[in-house]
């Protein structure tokens, strides 16, 4: 069994920056794809980015490249979501997510196996 657990979010003003980091536990997470999605208080919960097993290979939603960087740290099982020049729209709640095989969005067979608990971004404008 996999469990993840997030920390880092919080309250920033417009342009600020925050750290967000999901612990992870099992001992095969270090070979699994992980990523972020994030649901925003009415909306529908939405792919930010993911990270191969390796660190090698990341992909990001339009909304956030350029602005938001994942990476991951095996050897402390952690997966991190640097985010900087935040806006409003950010606001969210934002969970970690890790996948057996491959995460959506992607082939139909993509798919998040675990999922943390959340932690809340709030960007004041």
């Amino acid at each position: 069994q996999v469990q993840l657990v997030e920390s880092g979010g919080g309250l920033v003003q417009t342009g600020g920056s925050l750290r967000l980091s999901c612990a992870a536990s099992g001992r095969t997470v270090s070979i699994y794809p992980m990523g972020w999605f994030r649901q925003a208080p009415g909306k529908e919960r939405e792919f930010v980015a993911s990270v191969d097993w390796s660190g090698g290979s990341t992909y990001y939603a339009g909304s956030v490249k350029g602005r938001f960087t994942i990476s991951r740290d095996n050897a402390k099982s952690t997966v991190y979501l640097q985010m900087n020049s935040l806006k409003p729209e950010d606001t969210a709640d934002y969970y970690c997510a890790a996948g057996k095989t491959c995460l959506p969005p992607g082939p139909v067979e993509c798919r998040v196996d675990y999922w943390g608990q959340g932690t809340r971004v709030t960007v004041s404008s």
